[in-house]
């Protein structure tokens, strides 16, 4: 059983936008599309509004530590 991903799961979040995305290079995204991009995630399940800049952020900068 999968357990659903949750706004802190930065690690994860990342993990899975590397495999979604391949061909996007996370320097240059802009945090609309990021935070749709999360919410379309299969395993995401947390209340949109908490993605805030913050957490976006750190997604972002995982998912550029994963794709180097």
């Amino acid at each position: 059983m999968r357990v659903s991903l949750k706004w802190t799961d930065v690690r994860e979040i990342a993990l899975q936008l590397v495999d979604t995305h391949p061909q996007i290079d996370p320097r240059y995204l802009n945090f609309l599309d990021l935070h749709q991009w999360v919410l379309a995630l299969p395993e995401f399940d947390d209340d949109p509004a908490r993605g805030g800049e913050k957490v976006l952020e750190a997604i972002q900068a995982a998912w550029i530590e994963e794709a180097d």
